[in-house]
């Protein structure tokens, strides 16, 4: 059996989660905004080291308050999945602040809720934009040793329309989803198949 592992993709509205899953499953981009009203759920498969995953990747809209308690996910459809994550991406624009400072919320809300659990996900906090590099609101470095040393969150910038580490992106979050504790095994038939049905990356 294939470990299919839950990742949840939480940001501000506008900073492009949508568009990095897409681009990640699909490899297509496009500039219209159409902002996510309802969650939303893709089934990707992807090839690491020589072992298949199913990722199980929720793009959800934008929420100010992560639910506490299971009867509160299930009361709100666009909360339900959030608490059992396997990982968590959050998104913002690097040039807006405020983008940020909603990472920053949902972030410790996440903090919170998995040490009421006892349980463990790793966090990576994931710049988008940065095609924008001259419009940024601050340094690469101020934010990456804040998110590092301080959140001890893992911390990356992409640019979900040039596709620069989109791959990487989602190689990294799998690879410290593993390391938490994440069991996996691999099949070389259960490999072929995904890749002949084309629905599976290679990182």
């Amino acid at each position: 059996m294939v470990e299919t592992l839950n990742i949840v993709v939480l940001g501000a509205p506008g900073v492009g989660k949508t568009a990095i899953i897409r681009r990640f499953i699909y490899n297509d981009f496009t500039e219209k905004y159409n902002p996510t009203s309802s969650r939303c759920i893709y089934r990707p498969s992807v090839v690491l080291h020589d072992s298949v995953y199913d990722l199980k990747v929720m793009d959800t809209p934008p929420l100010t308050v992560l639910p506490a308690r299971s009867s509160q996910e299930w009361m709100d459809s666009r909360c339900r999945g959030i608490r059992n994550a396997n990982a968590y991406i959050l998104v913002y624009d690097i040039c807006c602040w405020e983008s940020f400072e909603y990472v920053k919320m949902i972030r410790q809300q996440i903090v919170e809720n998995r040490m009421s659990s006892s349980s463990e996900a790793p966090v990576i906090v994931v710049g988008n934009k940065r095609d924008l590099q001259k419009q940024r609101f601050t340094s690469r470095r101020a934010i990456s040793v804040l998110v590092k040393k301080t959140w001890k969150c893992g911390y990356i910038e992409c640019s979900a329309k040039y596709n620069w580490h989109i791959v990487l992106l989602f190689k990294e979050l799998l690879a410290g989803a593993v390391i938490t504790g994440c069991k996996h095994n691999h099949s070389a038939i259960r490999i072929q198949g995904a890749l002949h049905r084309n629905r599976c990356s290679l990182m």
